[in-house]
Order: structure tokens, then sequence, then C-alpha cells
């Protein structure tokens, strides 16, 4: 059973961060990683996707990569932090999402037009269109 590390200051409070739960924050460490994962150093990446995405345990890592479990525990810590840094700067994610939303919102008025033929949606889908192209 893999032993899964929970982020937290030096305080002992947990970081701002919506994952709630272990399952929770490691989806949300797999999507960071998804994001900016390419920015990880190749040795760094290597460890943290043995962690987050093959659900190794930091036992087998260590042993793996033939560092101590110590080691592997602060590679993963740092990983994780260097990633939580990344989208507070860049937003990427949260930009994602936003997108997505709308793109998902475009959709319904597009069906809602296709079913009635009624074209007062039109002003909400380039509305929505304006707000994602002004995002980036």
């Amino acid at each position: 059973m893999t032993s899964h590390i929970i982020l937290d200051n030096n305080d002992g409070t947990n970081k701002k961060s919506k994952a709630t739960t272990k399952l929770d924050q490691i989806v949300e460490l797999s999507l960071l990683y998804d994001f900016y994962g390419k920015l990880l150093k190749d040795h760094q990446r290597e460890i943290y996707e043995d962690y987050i995405l093959n659900d190794l345990s930091l036992s087998e890592i260590a042993s793996e990569q033939d560092i101590s479990r110590q080691g592997v525990h602060d590679i993963i810590k740092r990983c994780s932090k260097q990633l939580m840094d990344y989208e507070a700067k860049l937003q990427l994610i949260e930009k994602f999402n936003n997108t997505k939303d709308r793109v998902n919102q475009i959709n319904v008025y597009a069906k809602s037009i296709k079913e009635t033929g009624c074209l007062d949606k039109i002003d909400e889908i380039e509305k929505l269109s304006y707000q994602i192209l002004d995002e980036f």
C-alpha cells in the first residue's frame, strides 16, 4: 500500500488547496503534472511519475533510484511545491477550466438553436467566444 505525501506548511497547516482528501490531492497533483511536468528536471520527473502516476511507494522508488526513502520524499514534496507555484503564477489550469466551461455553455446554446430554430442565443455565443479569446 502506498503512503501518499500530504503537503503542509512548516507550521503544520495544510497549504491552500482544493484537495481535501488524499485521492483529491493525487488528482490535483496529476493535473498539475499534466500541465507543468515538462518543466521539471528529468530525474525529478521520473521520480514524480513513479509516485503520482504509477503509484509506487517511496520505498520502491528509493530502491529503484538507489537513493534514500527520505530523499524520494523530499524530491516529491519539492516537485509538488514547484508545480503549485507554476500554477499560482501562470494559472493555465484555471484558464483551461474557464475555457472548458465556456465551450460547454456554447454547446448548450448551439443545441438550443438547432432544436428551436430561435437565434436569440447567438449574442450569448458571441459574448462567450470573445471572453475565451480575451483570456488568452
